[in-house]
Order: structure tokens, then sequence, then C-alpha cells
């Protein structure tokens, strides 16, 4: 399936209650009041549909049912702006947001093939509910898409494996659980942890995982927790880790899928805007759409001239 990188649908994911710290449920509207979809439009990006997906525990029994209530509605919003040929950019949110994300953007490839998908991250997000010790559905997403966990997360559209083990590639982790790492390694999935990324460099990593995903799917997508991010560069995030990958560094990289007709879709996770004193994390995740998405290069950090109210 092939898009055109000017036609662009923008998806607010509205959701803190997979974490433990819930300020990313106003990630997308911050972003947006911070100029994003301006700044996308600077690029050469014509925004066609702007769409926001809320969660809504009060109508939940717990946690995970409003979680798996949400990734419902997500994944039928995400379905639908797909069939319209457009790019997507989904703004979590939590990453619990990922399960309705791809579920919804599989569903919609499946007629011509797989999806393939490149995981930016500083945790592994492959725990099941038997595995996490925390129980917080924003370390599952990865294990759900791969079809481990709770049906109510694995089994969106009546089917699971939304992702095949051997069309995923996770980049930059360097914390994580020996459970999760037991899952993948019996998968086959190939992790990219952070000591190659350092050898290496990102893009040559990234270059290599977009060879992974694309051969043989109908289209492949970038998931971006910006915990993935060193937090020098991009501090509002509920978990930062020491030592992630330079901002530089991924824009670099991430200029790669503008050019890729099989790129469907950018999602970036994580951003809480209760901790971005100055702004610094929001200017960071427009460069890095930008960069994604944008036709214009020399947009990239370019500030937006007005805000969205």
């Amino acid at each position: 399936m092939t898009t055109s990188t000017s036609r662009l649908q923008i998806i607010g994911a509205e959701i803190g209650e997979g974490a433990v710290d819930g300020g990313c449920k106003y990630g997308a509207r911050a972003l947006l009041d911070h100029g994003l979809a301006l700044a996308l439009a600077d690029a050469g990006c014509a925004l066609q549909a702007l769409s926001m997906v809320t969660a809504e525990p009060f109508l939940a029994r717990d946690r995970m049912d409003t979680v798996a209530r949400f990734n419902r509605v997500l994944a039928d919003t995400v379905a639908r702006q797909m069939r319209s040929g457009t790019q997507l950019l989904v703004l979590g949110g939590d990453h619990s947001c990922a399960i309705g994300t791809w579920s919804g953007v599989a569903q919609a490839l499946s007629p011509q093939g797989r999806l393939g998908l490149i995981w930016v991250d500083a945790h592994l997000d492959a725990h099941t509910p038997e595995s996490s010790e925390s129980h917080a559905p924003h370390g599952m997403p990865l294990a759900a898409l791969l079809g481990h966990g709770s049906a109510a997360f694995t089994d969106l559209f009546g089917w699971s494996g939304k992702v095949a083990a051997d069309k995923l590639v996770i980049i930059g982790a360097r914390s994580y659980e020996s459970a999760e790492r037991r899952l993948l390694d019996a998968l086959g999935v190939r992790v990219m942890y952070m000591e190659e990324v350092v050898h290496n460099g990102f893009e040559a990593c990234f270059a290599q995982a977009q060879a992974i995903v694309s051969d043989g799917c109908a289209g492949w997508g970038l998931s971006f927790d910006l915990d993935g991010l060193d937090p020098g560069d991009a501090p509002a995030t509920g978990t930062p880790v020491r030592h992630g990958i330079g901002l530089d560094e991924a824009t670099a990289a991430l200029r790669r899928c503008r050019d890729d007709p099989g790129f469907v879709g950018l999602e970036i996770a994580e951003y809480n805007p209760l901790k971005d004193y100055g702004a610094k994390t929001a200017s960071a995740i427009e460069a890095l759409a930008v960069a994604g998405l944008g036709r214009d290069a020399r947009a990239i950090g370019k500030p937006a001239v007005a805000r969205m109210s």
C-alpha cells in the first residue's frame, strides 16, 4: 500500500491510564497548541483530518478494561482513516495506545498483506499481565501486537498476531526485564540494543531495520517512544532513561521515511507536557514529525508562526 507524503491525518490518542504517571494523556492537545500542525504545514503536509480519541475510565471496570476499551475505539478510527489513502500521525498518550494504532493499521492493510513495524524505545514493552510486576499496560503493547497477553489486547478485529516477529525491529532498548527479553528471544524478534546503536550509529541501524520491515510487507510504520531519545534532548516523558539516541541522529534517520512509498505512518508516544518546561520536548517532537512526514527538510526546527487553540 502506498501513500502520498503530502496528505496527512492526525489522530490524538488521549490516554494516560496505561502508565504510572498519567500526564501523557494531555500530550496530543499540548502539541497541537504548541503548533505541531502548523509546523507540518510549513513542511508541505496537507492536513486532511484531525481526530481525538479519549480514554474514559468512568465507563470501565478497571485499568485494563479502560485501556482495552480505548484501544478498540482507536483501532477503529485508525483503520477507517487508513482506508482514505493518507499517511497517519498518531500522537500519544502513553505507549499502550500502540495496541490500537497498529492493530488498526494491520487491519486496513490485511487485504494487501502484512504490516512491518520499527519500534524505537528505551524499553522492550513486551510484558504480559502475568510477567509484569507493575501491571502497567504501557509495558505490554509489543507483546499484545505479537499475539501474547490479554485477549482484550491481542484480539482486536477478531484476530491476533498483528505484527509478525520477523517483521518487527526494536531500536534503542536499554532498560527492560528478563521476562520481556525471553519472550522476544523465543519469538526471534530483532532487537538492536543501545550498545549496538552506539557502535553502528542510529541512522545505520534504522536503515537496516527499514529493509527488514519493508521486505514483503504491504506497508510499514514507526512507533517512537520519546524515552528512546536521550533525556537531554527530550526530558518531558514519563520514564526517561539516560544515554539515549540523540535528536540530531533521530531526525537524520527519519528523513528516510518520507522517500519510501511503503511508509504508512508515525506514532509518537509518552510525551508528558506537564513536565515540559520551556517546551523543549515539544520542539523535539516537531523536529521528529517534520523529519519523517514533511516534504521540506528545511522546516526542521523552524518555529511555528502561530498557535492552535
